[in-house]
């Protein structure tokens, strides 16, 4: 930009300036019309034309040059009006004055703004933007660097001037937004701060002066004890003053006219009630009652307690922590109806942790559909807090998380929900190592123990894991000869119970593998599951027969229940079977139905899915009566969650490492639940609460 400054008049004073493009002036007045390169003194100088254009030497040339040797006229490239040549030829065209009296001006304006080389005064310096540096062309022999120079962005420097200063603009406007928000921001906290503390005081004089009302209500009471103490004292000395004055006047009575008195009988009766009224007046000589009243605060501890419950009532409370420098801890995976916990901690504004709660910390997750969920948030008291919960919907939602109204680090977090829940653990692959499987069919878990027994049926053993999926131990192959165990359960006396197809035993032994009992009955021809309720009785399942034999405490044959069939209360392809806490025996076929221990039908649960088809694996019951069944139905093998009225609630269906024929199933009572996927040869663990 440059400025033209036109004076009207010598004689005025009114200075009139106008503001012109630098881009565009140089456009319209110092480019050559014709071959559109900027005026010159050298090859390029301006030439005025008799039509008033002006054009540059060397167009002219060119164009006189393809007139002809002997032409003496050309037309204006401009207007097209027929100009004589001078006998001198270009060179002896005019220059134009007004066009090299404007270069001057501009070169002057230029030489303010553009530093030239110190060496080659006509050469404008380039800046190259790859390397940030300012260089001259000639110094440089037409490169500033040897190597790749190229592929350098080269600019002129007024250009890179230009550009900085609308980067200098541009950045000094937003240090000066941000300031003027951070002046808001910090004014708004001086206003809550005000605010605040007229709310504290207003409520310290209002407890203070509820303690004064407590203190003042004591003092009436003492005031009043002491005057019903006056009012009772006084009424029995005063009974006692109408008693002496009462004897009083019956002795006055008694001795008149003694002195006239000549019997001498009646004068010793006369003495005789007057030795007893000198008794009765012995008795009234000392008061019935004392005028003693003393005001004690000395007889316990409560003046001391008072002062020093006093002393440590109330407190002013502050905080040091500093928002942006609070952190939070989210778990990976957030997944819908499923419990989600975030672990915050604070810190000052030296990022120093606090060791103290009490901050108003307040968490809230916004849903992409724009409701907004608010949670309740525990204080450790410790300076962290710990925040629980459950979304309600998939998509991406922003978790915003605030102490005293102002976002901590990081805040708004960004979830991704998912209504997939996938395992937490996965142990195993085929094979016969430590921590491989072949056929894994069921699960029992030990929860005070933290114990996971696990039958791998084809290498007919008991693998047992901690509840974080590490080798512990095998139990020999006790009951499971010839591969073919395929019944396991945890029995009352906290042993397990199981089951052989093939040798058609039933066999006990502890946690330890050691042998109990074994028994079997000539009624078994395919005895597929077992169960054991809290009574000790233990109930097989036959497919052979298509019953449940029940047996007691010694092995004894007691009962059957059930019958082969489709219907309601009958038995088809018996899976699994499992007692549950009530003594409540469930049995998964095609159908998952449950008969009290006396063999009684009591309910068959509802489909999750409309389809019919389908077959259950395995079910368990956790610690607060939910039910999880595991289930195969056309290659999608899911675990499903019903509550304790037997409500379905949602699917666990691993779908980033699918199921594959999952059987038996056991809660770790922690809100995890393991699985046995038979078709995978592992087990998995996932979260379900």
């Amino acid at each position: 930009m440059f400025r033209l400054t036109d004076v009207s008049s010598m004689s005025s004073t009114l200075v009139e300036t106008v503001s012109i493009n630098y881009e565009d002036f140089n456009d319209s007045f110092l480019t050559c019309g014709t071959c559109l390169c900027t005026y010159d003194a050298i090859e390029h100088n301006p030439k005025l034309l008799i039509c008033s254009h002006t054009v540059c030497h060397a167009c002219l040339e060119r164009i006189i040059g393809t007139e002809g040797p002997d032409s003496t006229s050309f037309r204006c490239p401009i207007c097209r009006e027929t100009v004589s040549i001078p006998l001198g030829g270009v060179p002896a065209f005019p220059p134009s004055f007004i066009v090299n009296q404007l270069l001057d001006l501009m070169a002057r304006q230029r030489r303010d703004v553009v530093p030239k080389c110190s060496a080659h005064t006509q050469s404008e310096l380039l800046f190259c933007e790859s390397c940030d540096t300012v260089f001259c062309m000639d110094c440089t022999g037409g490169s500033h660097n040897s190597r790749g120079a190229s592929s350098h962005t080269v600019i002129p420097f007024s250009v890179a001037i230009k550009r900085m200063s609308e980067i200098l603009l541009y950045k000094s406007g937003q240090c000066m937004k941000n300031l003027d928000a951070a002046s808001q921001a910090v004014n708004e906290e001086i206003h809550r701060l005000d605010v605040n503390v007229e709310v504290c005081m207003e409520t310290a004089s209002k407890i203070f002066q509820d303690l004064l009302n407590m203190v003042e209500k004591r003092r009436h009471e003492i005031i009043q004890m002491v005057k019903c103490v006056h009012d009772e004292k006084t009424k029995l000395l005063r009974e006692q003053l109408d008693i002496i004055e009462a004897e009083k006047a019956q002795l006055r009575n008694d001795c008149q006219g003694l002195q006239h008195q000549l019997e001498v009988r009646n004068i010793t009766t006369k003495i005789s009630r007057l030795n007893e009224k000198l008794d009765v007046s012995t008795t009234l000589l000392e008061p019935r009652e004392n005028a003693f009243v003393l005001f004690d605060h000395r007889h316990n501890s409560s003046l001391a307690a008072m002062a020093a419950a006093l002393d440590q009532f109330g407190r002013v409370q502050i905080s040091r922590t500093f928002p942006a420098l609070c952190s939070a801890v989210i778990e990976p995976s957030v997944v819908v109806r499923l419990k989600s916990r975030v672990h915050i901690r604070t810190a000052d504004y030296y990022g120093d942790a606090q060791t103290s709660g009490g901050d108003p910390v307040s968490v809230e997750l916004k849903y992409e559909f724009g409701e907004v969920q608010h949670f309740n948030v525990v204080d450790n008291d410790d300076g962290t807090y710990d925040v629980e919960f459950t979304p309600k919907a998939a998509g991406l939602h922003r978790l915003f998380i605030k102490v005293f109204n102002r976002c901590i680090k990081d805040s708004p977090f960004l979830l991704n929900v998912t209504d997939h829940i996938n395992p937490v653990l996965k142990v195993g692959k085929s094979g016969f190592g430590e921590l491989e499987f072949k056929q894994p069919i069921n699960v029992v878990a030990v929860v005070g123990e933290n114990l996971v027994f696990v039958l791998d049926t084809g290498n007919s053993r008991i693998k047992v894991l901690d509840g974080s999926g590490r080798f512990v131990k095998h139990l020999a192959e006790t009951g499971l000869e010839q591969h073919s165990g395929t019944g396991m359960a945890l029995t009352s006396a906290r042993g397990l119970v199981l089951v052989n197809w093939r040798t058609k035993q039933v066999t006990e032994i502890t946690t330890e593998g050691r042998l109990v009992r074994s028994f079997t009955s000539p009624d078994f021809v395919e005895p597929i599951s077992v169960a054991a309720n809290s009574i000790g009785e233990i109930i097989v399942a036959d497919n052979g027969v298509g019953k449940l034999f029940v047996f007691d405490v010694n092995g004894r044959f007691s009962r059957t229940i059930g019958s082969k069939g489709e219907k309601s209360g009958q038995l088809k392809l018996v899976s699994y079977i499992y007692s549950d806490p009530k003594d409540e025996l469930l049995v998964c076929d095609h159908r998952v139905q449950a008969f009290s221990r006396n063999g009684d039908f009591l309910f068959e649960f509802p489909r999750a899915e409309a389809s019919s088809r389908g077959q259950y694996g395995g079910v368990t019951v956790d610690g607060m009566g939910n039910y999880l069944l595991t289930k195969s139905e056309r290659g999608k093998c899911i675990v499903q969650v019903f509550n304790s009225a037997r409500q379905w609630l949602y699917n666990i269906d691993s779908f980033a490492d699918r199921l594959k024929r999952p059987s038996g199933l056991a809660t770790l009572g922690d809100g995890h639940v393991i699985v046995a996927d038979l078709g995978n040869d592992c087990i998995k663990k996932f979260r379900y609460m």
